[in-house]
C-alpha cells in the first residue's frame, strides 16, 4: 500500500512558478514510478512528468518539456518526496494536479490506467 499526499498548489500569474510536492509513504525497499497527472475541466487526465525512484529516470510530456522539472528526495527506504518544479506557467497549465504511483521494476509511463495509487489532488490556477 502506497500513501500519497500532494501539496503546493495555488494561484499564480502567467510566467510565474510553483513547486508541487508529493509525499509517498507506506512501502519498503521497492522502487516506484511516481508520476504527476493533471486534469483541467472538461478534459481528459494527462500525464505531465514521471520519475523512477530507483534510477532517477525521468519522462516529460511535450507540453511541459523545458518548463517543468521532476525530482525526488528519498528520506529512507519507506518514504520519498517527489517535486514538480513548474516555471514559465501558462494559462493552459491550469488544472488539478495529482500524483500517482506504481511499482518501478518496469518502465515508467504517463498513462493513467497504469497507476493504482493516487493522491487527492491539488489545484493550480494560472491567470493572465
Amino acid at each position: 500500500q502506497v500513501h500519497l499526499v500532494e501539496s503546493g498548489g495555488g494561484s499564480v500569474q502567467t510566467g510565474g512558478s510553483l513547486r508541487l510536492s508529493c509525499a509517498a509513504s507506506g512501502y519498503r525497499d521497492s522502487p516506484l514510478c511516481i508520476v504527476w497527472f493533471r486534469q483541467a475541466p472538461g478534459k481528459e487526465r494527462e500525464g505531465v512528468a514521471v520519475i523512477n525512484t530507483r534510477d532517477g529516470a525521468r519522462k516529460y510530456d511535450d507540453s511541459v518539456q523545458g518548463r517543468f522539472t521532476i525530482s525526488h528526495l528519498p528520506q529512507d527506504n519507506t518514504k520519498d518526496t517527489v517535486y514538480l518544479q513548474m516555471t514559465r506557467l501558462k494559462t493552459e497549465d491550469t488544472a488539478i494536479y495529482y500524483c500517482a504511483a506504481r511499482g518501478g521494476y518496469t518502465g515508467c509511463t504517463l498513462v493513467p490506467e497504469d497507476y493504482g495509487y493516487w493522491g487527492q489532488g491539488t489545484q493550480v490556477t494560472v491567470s493572465s
